[in-house]
Formats: structure tokens, C-alpha cells, sequence
């Protein structure tokens, strides 16, 4: 390992850095989201950014794009100490971002979109010929006259990064590239990274996909606790010991002992169809499922193919007319809304943390008391149904999930929005497990989540489903889906395959469900698992 972050690969000092950061610090309030950091990334490199949740690495790219104002220490560009006081100013230095969560207009075309963050004089059709080009010649092809809405996930971070080469970088911050991707759409990044790389251009790389990191990053700086606390060449390294670098101790591996034991149906939906509630949903087509007592069933597929339809029809978010489309322990809930279905023993994490799974502005208690059903709510009142609040008793079940999640937060009840983005859903889905739902369906468990605490989370579904609970995980993440599933089945254009053994799929049999190739035609017979 190498100290400092600010040694190049070779071993030797990095003469000219194209940029240079030290003794960078963001406080806020008496707490240092990064304390003291140095950092130097060459020209015509590809430079990892990796830490947990909650380590720095938001702060500290939000300072290198003029989006935060460090309280101390100084950014250097090409040489010169500089002051960048906004995204624009970042821009006309050559620095470009793309951040995890799109800033798109969906209703607008893609030319339209990459327009608004150009000068306002260039014509529409000087944009929408120039993106083509510039698309085409990098790999990324895009049609300027499409609507954001009609694109897939994959295509819509096309027009993120290709708006940022648009405005010709010499520095590009990624962060999370690959997570909305399937592995050919990744497959397709790397090779435009690598172009990028080959033209002179830098990349600063945020991943927690550590074979990622291994492929293509020449160094990697490694941020703890606002720290920078090493470097290494992640080429030489394993992705076990990168993930102890970030977390500073081996990262648990995540198990499932014995064979699993079925119960009872304990959630079943029958032949439901749901029409598009917007222009831009997916419309969900004669979808059927059985999940028993023991099991859990995760659902694959690309973004946008009716992922958050099926949960939102499920956890009664959107209950359907059919009363009998959806049963919970038997019993009919298709016209109950969540409330109704969480006073049966169910649970429900959904993909958006911020304003759908929890409100930013409330701290953590309030967020927790707002998720209990009506009878969970007794517990932290005195005095009958009507009674007077036990902040004691809410503040000691919070207290109680962030140990239990190992959620890293500023105080003893801080808002949800103050927590990073992993922390906020380590604490959400603690929350979920804490009532020990008889059913829990999670949306995106692990998206954006740093391994050590994907780790976490994925073990404690696979616990959860152990202890009797029927367990429903919707997730892209592959790998999370062959490590916690006991079936898979995959969602297509609001269409959901038949079911299959775990053991008995591989990634290019997935590939072909998640084309639309349904029904035993991807290179396995449908399975008799329910």
C-alpha cells in the first residue's frame, strides 16, 4: 500500500499533476467530512475514489465540481492553487461530472436535455448534430431527437456522459457509473473509459464494484471517516483486501448454511395486470408469483421494465381492483393499502430513500415511528391507542437499529438527510427487519451501498427468509441476486418468467429472460419450485 494517495503507480512522484488537492477539509459544524485530505490525479489516468458509505467521497467530489466550498485547504489545476465557486466554473476549467442519480427531463429529447447545460446561444441542431457525432465516435450512440422517457436507464447515462464530453473535459468524475447497467452496457463503459484514457483525458472513478476498480483504475485512493488513510495499485491487489483497505477489517462473507426449508405460500399474486398510471410507466402484464415460509425469490432485470410497478402493486402503494390478485398469509389484500398489509406482518423497503422511504428533514426517530403500523405504534405510546408518546421508547428502537445495521450517523437522532446515502438505507431496512415481517419485499436493497455494509443487508435477508419469512428482493445487481436468492425469476417489459432454482441459472441464461426470451426458451426448463 502506498500512503498519502498523492504517489504515482511507478512509485515515483507525479512531476504535474492535473489536479492536486491538499489538506482538504468540509466541516459541518464540528464535523469533518473530510479532514485534511491530499490527493493528486495525473493527466491520462483513471483514478479510483473508494471508501464506505459515509467516508467522504460525495463531500469531496462535491468540492472538486464547485457544488460545496471547502472550510480549509487548497485545489490546484494544472499547477495553480484555483477557486471553484460553481458547477459552471468547474466546467470552464475542464472539469466534468456525472452524477449517480441522473438530472434528466424526461418528457424533453436528448438534444434538449444536453442543451440546457450548454451556452444558450448554440442552436438546437448544431447540439443534436454534434451529439450524434460525439456519441457514435465514442461508443455511446444516441438518437438526439428521442424522448428521455422512451430510453432505457443504460441510454439515459449515455446522454450524462456524453453532455459532460460535450463540454470537452480534461477531468470526468463518475460516480457509481455501472450500478443502473447490465454487464454488456458496462462491457461498453470500460471501452470508453479506456478511450478517454487513450486521449489524454482523467477519470476519477467511484465504484463499490471492486472487480471493476481491479479492471480498469490504474491507482486508487482509499477515504475512512473523512480520512485519507492509503493508495494502492488496485491491479495488485485482491477485492477482499481492497474491501479491508475501506473498511479497515475483513468484510463478513455473506453465507447460507443448509439446505432451505419451504413453508406455506405466504405471498401469492395471481394473473394481475396494471395499466400504465403515467406516460412514462410500465404497464404490468398477467404476472403471477409464490413465495413461501423459507425463501427468497429475487427478481432480476434492466431498469424500467416494470421493477417499481410490481412493488408498488405489491406493498399496496398502488392497490389493484382485484381484491384476490394478491394474497398475504392467505388472505385477499389486492384493495388494502400498506398500512392495511403491514398490520398482516408485512414489510416493504422501496428503491427511493429520500421522500418515498424516509423524510429528509425529520430525524431518524420520527422516519422510524412513521414506517410502524397502527399496532406496532403501541409500543411507544402510554396511556391506550390515543396516549402520549414515549420518546424513550422511540429514541431506544432507533438506538437499537443503528446498532444492529452498524448505521454510522453525527449524533444520537440526527435528520435523515445528513445520513449518507448508504447509512440511510442500512437504517430503512433495519427498520423493516426489526419488526420481523412474516413478508418483507425490498426494492434495490444494496444500490449505491459500500460491500461491507451490502454484506450486512444481504445476510440479514437471508437470515430473515431462514427464521419463516418470505422474502421478495427486486434488484439489477447480479451478484447480489446469485448470492441471496433460492429462486430467480426476471422482469421484462412489465412481463415476469416463470420461476427457477438458483443453482440451475448462469448470467448469459438471465441475459436472454431479461431480453424477453420468457418460458423455458433461455436454456432452462421452467422450474417446479412452487
Amino acid at each position: 500500500m502506498i500512503k498519502g494517495g498523492s504517489v504515482s503507480v511507478s512509485g515515483g512522484v507525479e512531476a504535474s499533476p492535473l489536479l492536486s488537492v491538499q489538506g482538504l477539509t468540509k466541516l459541518f459544524g464540528s464535523f469533518a467530512a473530510c479532514n485534511n485530505i491530499d490527493l493528486n490525479i495525473g493527466h491520462g489516468e483513471i483514478h479510483a475514489l473508494l471508501g464506505e458509505n459515509g467516508a467522504g467521497k460525495s463531500t469531496l467530489v462535491k468540492m472538486l465540481f464547485g457544488v460545496l466550498q471547502p472550510s480549509a485547504g487548497t485545489i490546484s489545476w494544472e499547477g495553480a492553487p484555483v477557486v471553484i465557486p460553481s458547477p459552471g466554473e468547474a466546467r470552464k476549467l475542464g472539469i466534468g461530472m456525472v452524477f449517480q442519480h441522473f438530472s434528466l427531463f424526461e418528457a424533453l429529447t436528448v438534444a434538449e436535455n444536453i442543451a440546457l447545460s450548454l451556452d444558450p446561444k448554440t442552436p438546437l441542431a448544431k447540439i443534436a448534430e454534434e451529439t450524434a457525432t460525439v456519441s457514435r465516435a465514442y461508443g455511446l450512440p444516441l438518437d438526439p431527437s428521442a424522448h428521455v422517457a422512451d430510453l432505457s436507464v443504460g441510454e439515459r447515462q449515455r446522454i450524462e456522459i456524453v453532455r459532460a464530453l460535450l463540454q470537452n473535459p480534461k477531468l470526468i468524475i463518475l460516480d457509481e457509473p455501472t450500478s443502473v447497467l447490465t454487464p454488456q452496457e458496462a462491457e461498453r463503459l470500460f471501452e470508453t473509459l479506456m478511450r478517454l484514457k487513450a486521449e489524454g483525458r482523467s477519470v476519477l472513478y467511484i465504484s463499490h464494484r471492486l472487480e471493476e476498480v481491479q479492471r480498469i483504475c490504474d491507482r486508487a485512493t482509499v477515504l475512512r471517516h473523512g480520512k485519507v488513510t492509503g493508495a494502492c495499485d488496485p491491479r495488485q491487489e485482491t477485492p477482499a483486501s481492497l474491501a479491508r483497505m475501506m473498511v479497515g477489517t475483513d468484510v463478513a462473507e455473506v453465507k447460507r448454511d443448509g439446505a432451505d426449508a419451504m413453508g406455506e405460500v405466504l405471498v401469492e399474486a395471481n394473473r394481475i395486470s396494471v395499466a400504465s398510471r403515467t406516460p412514462f410507466a410500465v404497464a404490468l402484464k398477467d404476472i403471477s408469483l409464490k413465495v413461501r415460509a423459507g425463501e427468497v425469490l429475487a427478481i432480476a432485470g434492466i431498469a424500467g421494465n416494470g421493477q417499481s410497478e410490481l412493488f408498488d402493486a405489491i406493498s399496496g402503494e398502488y392497490p389493484i381492483s382485484n381484491n384476490d390478485g394478491i394474497l398475504l398469509r392467505g388472505k385477499p389484500v389486492g384493495r388494502l393499502r400498506i398500512n392495511g398489509r403491514r398490520l398482516l406482518g408485512a414489510g416493504f423497503v422501496p428503491e427511493e430513500r429520500h421522500g418515498h422511504a424516509a423524510v429528509s428533514a425529520l430525524p431518524l426517530s420520527d422516519n422510524l415511528l412513521l414506517a410502524r403500523s397502527r399496532s406496532d405504534r403501541k409500543a411507544f405510546l402510554s396511556g391506550g391507542p390515543l396516549g402520549i408518546l414515549k420518546r424513550d421508547a422511540i429514541l431506544s428502537a432507533s438506538r437499537r437499529i443503528c446498532s444492529m445495521m452498524d448505521v454510522r450517523k453525527s449524533g444520537e437522532d440526527p435528520t435523515a438527510g445528513s445520513l449518507s446515502g448508504g447509512n440511510l438505507q442500512k437504517f430503512i431496512v433495519g427498520r423493516e427487519l426489526d419488526r420481523q415481517p412474516s413478508v418483507l419485499v425490498v426494492n434495490q436493497p444494496t444500490w449505491g451501498v459500500d460491500a461491507g455494509a451490502a454484506s450486512r443487508i444481504r445476510q440479514a435477508l437471508i437470515d430473515l427468509a431462514k427464521a419463516g419469512s418470505a422474502v421478495i428482493v427486486i434488484s439489477q445487481d447480479l451478484d447480489e441476486i446469485f448470492e441471496v436468492a433460492t429462486t430467480i425469476a426476471v422482469i421484462s417489459d412489465g412481463k415476469l418468467s416463470d420461476p427457477y432454482p438458483a443453482g440451475e441459472l448462469t448470467l448469459e441464461q438471465i441475459g436472454l429472460l431479461m431480453g424477453g426470451i420468457h418460458e423455458g426458451h433461455a436454456g432452462v426448463e421452467t422450474a417446479d419450485a412452487h
